[in-house]
């Protein structure tokens, strides 16, 4: 017997239990200290993470006022409403957000290749202003406003264009900001704050890697610490009748499942499942969040079934249009040029919807050749904007230079209302689509709640 073997030696029960006392102590000191530094290194890298997550949504806002910019100055030539010229200059010269963005990733001094990137992207956006000016410049003529910010006093037409019919001067206006050379120039924008983007994931990828690995060593360390201690609070255990090794055995039991640790037993062991469980959490989130295959169709990148239904469930639908498409006569493109040829009409189709809508919009393949785009924060006075983008649409397909065969969309449009919900919508949306079909394709219809048609 063990503690017959304690007696012979002369160490009494009461001594091995002060020494077990002891070492309990001094191991569980230092198992709060490699926690401290634990939390506190957890608490470093949730930092880093904030501020680059802030340097991100910089970058982002960046991206969203020069397209706030765009949609304003695109929606004043179109309407020629003063309310659109007025948020364009409210944006550019009071918010300021594209400059206050650049402003604050040059407080960052690492962030030095990704702030170059963010300022290319400024410098395109402020020099894409001159043709803006100009264009609503042509509608301020063509409407004969006589109230408009001073600054257009100072741009004067070509004498030619001055000449041009109202009609003529709206038409040129629209051109300028929806041309090719316009749209390069917003592509120019896009692909720089992508690769501002690309370079802050980098660098926190990097910086990440320096503090988990930090991290894993103290983890190691509360590891050894917890293995050791385990097993002399069971000697102990073992010694007063094995009271409280259920939460010791338990807590083993979890972990091997992996799963979180029921805050149960003693207060040491209450801890370290309470830091378990939040690494846990933190573990699992970012598995979430990297699952993009669970979200994105595998052929075009776009949005799957699953993810759309993930959008519907978020999205203000009061400020949403929906807009249902399907590609013309695709089961014939298929018979005729085979699969490979028809994938990558689908793949071209997703491209060239993302080409025309916002950056912020979300393009959907709901299945075959099934698309849904969400565009968002758009009001419903946008229709001809919606129109025009499907018209857009439909001229790229029509192209052929890429070698394959020239396609088109039927679209079914709808926008939401105070008590839309995701049925619906879609359901309006497909009899919208319906009656493209039924009045020839290569088009869009819209669906209009009080219309008897």
């Amino acid at each position: 017997m063990i503690v017959d073997h304690i007696k012979t030696d002369g160490i009494s029960l009461r001594t091995l239990h002060k020494i077990l006392i002891i070492t309990a102590v001094i191991l569980s000191a230092i198992m709060i200290y490699s926690t401290y530094h634990l939390s506190k290194n957890s608490s470093k890298l949730a930092k880093i993470s904030e501020q680059q997550l802030e340097l991100r949504k910089a970058a982002q806002d960046l991206m969203d006022a020069s397209d706030y910019l765009t949609d304003n100055v695109q929606l004043f030539t179109i309407y020629g409403d003063m309310r659109f010229l007025n948020n364009y200059f409210t944006e550019a010269f009071d918010k300021t957000r594209r400059e206050n963005a650049v402003k604050k990733m040059s407080t960052k001094p690492e962030n030095k290749e990704a702030l170059y990137y963010l300022q290319n992207a400024l410098n395109i956006s402020v020099n894409l202003m001159e043709r803006e000016y100009y264009a609503m410049r042509f509608v301020i003529d063509a409407h004969g406003y006589t109230k408009y910010p001073d600054l257009f006093k100072s741009i004067e037409l070509s004498p030619e264009d001055k000449s041009l019919s109202k009609d003529e001067k709206i038409k040129r206006a629209i051109d300028l900001v929806h041309n090719d050379a316009y749209k390069s120039e917003k592509e120019q924008i896009s692909n720089s704050i992508r690769a501002c983007l690309n370079n802050l994931e980098e660098l926190m990828n990097k910086r990440d890697k320096d503090e988990l690995s930090i991290l894993d060593q103290e983890l190691n360390i509360v590891r050894a610490i917890i293995v050791f201690q385990t097993f002399s609070v069971f000697f102990v255990v073992w010694l007063t009748s094995r009271l409280g090794i259920h939460p010791v055995l338990n807590a083993v039991d979890r972990i091997k499942a992996d799963s979180p640790i029921p805050e149960i037993g003693a207060n040491e062991f209450r801890y370290l499942a309470r830091t378990y469980n939040k690494m846990y959490e933190v573990y699992k989130n970012s598995l979430e969040q990297l699952n993009f295959k669970a979200s994105h169709d595998e052929l075009t990148e776009a949005y799957n079934r699953f993810g759309y239904e993930l959008l519907m469930s978020s999205l203000d639908l009061t400020s949403t249009y929906m807009i249902l498409i399907d590609v013309d006569n695709f089961k014939i493109v298929n018979d005729t040029y085979g699969h490979d040829t028809g994938d990558k009409i689908l793949i071209k189709v997703v491209q060239t919807l993302k080409n025309h809508f916002r950056s912020d919009d979300y393009v959907c393949r709901l299945g075959g050749d099934e698309f849904v785009v969400l565009a968002v924060h758009a009001p419903s006075i946008q229709d001809h904007h919606m129109e025009t983008m499907i018209t857009l649409v439909n001229q790229e397909l029509a192209n052929t230079e890429d070698g394959l065969p020239a396609t088109s969309i039927s679209a079914g449009i709808v926008h939401g209302y105070e008590k839309s919900n995701f049925d619906t919508l879609f359901k309006e949306a497909d009899q919208a689509l319906y009656k493209t079909k039924k009045s020839g394709k290569h088009g869009c219809s819209f669906y209009y709640r009080n219309s008897t048609s």
